[in-house]
């Protein structure tokens, strides 16, 4: 386990305004590139670059806390970066996060969150933004695999492994900690000591799907609930390309991917890497709120597991704030999916809907298994 401590961050860009580089975090990705593909296996090499399986927005709860007296304990997984709060309550400072009263007896505090999304962490968050004298000086997480929509009563008999030992942290601090991989998890328990006041926390890796609902009937393979993954992009300026794979309509332009201008010849694009081998017999390219930066066309390249290339939609124009829908063949297993959009703009959702091949069938239960508690 390595630790790393990251200052307070800037504000998300606009179109007109500071630009926040999101995903594939650190160096930006260049915007024209000779040959911009690249494997799902040499994509991500950063767990923080994972996505977020504790986020409010792709299902996660906080389900139960031992005390929460001055800030509440759903504010931990909220998606939005935290905010500086200038008011008084009746039981002090607002903060925008969880807080617990000062403790006078040994011990620790603690709250459980049900992830949205099972699988395996590979890096945790715990963001102590603007708890400077209040904040914990360690902080611990378990994690827990329980079957189904466990109820909260079933977490006393739960049995909890650990995922990250007691460590310290800063206040006022994004401090990150890689994690060695386990067995999945479909809960975590995050414990501060001895007590005090956390702003976010986010659990960063694989999500792992129940092959069952995937074998169920049609579904999406690019979503990150399923186990979609984003495997490459070329520019992520203003918006996360997660976002495209996220559950539910985007809200705003700010949940989708938003690359810069583009001021040369090329264009930009995503890869994603699918839940497993499937044949797509639909495609979603949603523009919902893009309406003066929507791309002007779009095609659909697939990638066999032999590493050949399938079209699945030729370059077709697009308009914006428009949810396309686009009927293909649906002959070729494919294992990823690369969109280019023409030169340039956003894009708040990307469906992939198909079934599984019988070798991506194989290969999902026998993930399922392999990650077994």
């Amino acid at each position: 386990m390595c630790s790393r401590a990251r200052s307070r961050r800037s504000s998300v860009g606009s179109d007109t305004g500071p630009p926040r580089v999101l995903a594939v975090r650190g160096t930006p990705t260049p915007p024209c590139e000779s040959d911009p593909r690249r494997s799902a296996e040499e994509a991500v090499t950063d767990p923080f670059d994972l996505p977020d399986l504790a986020v409010r927005t792709q299902g996660g709860a906080v389900v139960a806390a031992n005390d929460e007296f001055f800030a509440g304990k759903e504010n931990l997984i909220l998606p939005l970066p935290p905010q500086a709060r200038d008011d008084f309550g009746a039981r002090g400072k607002e903060y925008d996060g969880w807080e617990t009263r000062r403790r006078r007896e040994p011990g620790s505090d603690w709250a459980i969150v049900r992830l949205g999304m099972p699988g395996i962490v590979h890096g945790v968050v715990v963001d102590t933004a603007f708890f400077l004298g209040n904040y914990p000086t360690h902080a611990s997480l378990e994690g827990a695999s329980l079957e189904g929509s466990s109820p909260a009563a079933a977490l006393a008999d739960a049995t909890w492994v650990p995922l990250l030992p007691l460590s310290p942290l800063a206040g006022g601090t994004e401090n990150r900690f890689a994690v060695e991989p386990g067995p999945r998890v479909t809960h975590v328990r995050l414990s501060i000591h001895p007590d005090g006041g956390v702003a976010r926390l986010r659990v960063h890796g694989e999500v792992v799907p129940d092959p069952r609902l995937l074998d169920a009937g049609p579904c999406d393979l690019a979503a990150l609930e399923n186990g979609g993954l984003l495997s490459g992009v070329s520019n992520a300026f203003y918006g996360s390309p997660h976002q495209l794979l996220g559950r539910g309509d985007a809200r705003s332009m700010g949940e989708g991917w938003e690359n810069a201008r583009r001021r040369d010849d090329g264009n930009d694009w995503v890869e994603v890497t699918l839940a497993c081998e499937g044949t797509v017999t639909l495609a979603e390219l949603d523009t919902s709120w893009f309406l003066g930066n929507a791309p002007g066309a779009a095609s659909l390249t697939g990638t066999t597991a032999d590493g050949r290339e399938a079209e699945l939609l030729a370059r077709t124009r697009l308009q914006p704030d428009t949810r396309h829908r686009f009927v293909l063949p649906g002959d070729t297993g494919v294992t990823r999916v690369r969109m280019d959009v023409f030169p340039d703009g956003g894009m708040a959702r990307l469906r992939l809907w198909g079934r599984p091949t019988e070798a991506g069938r194989a290969a999902l239960y026998r993930r399922w298994e392999e990650t077994a508690p």
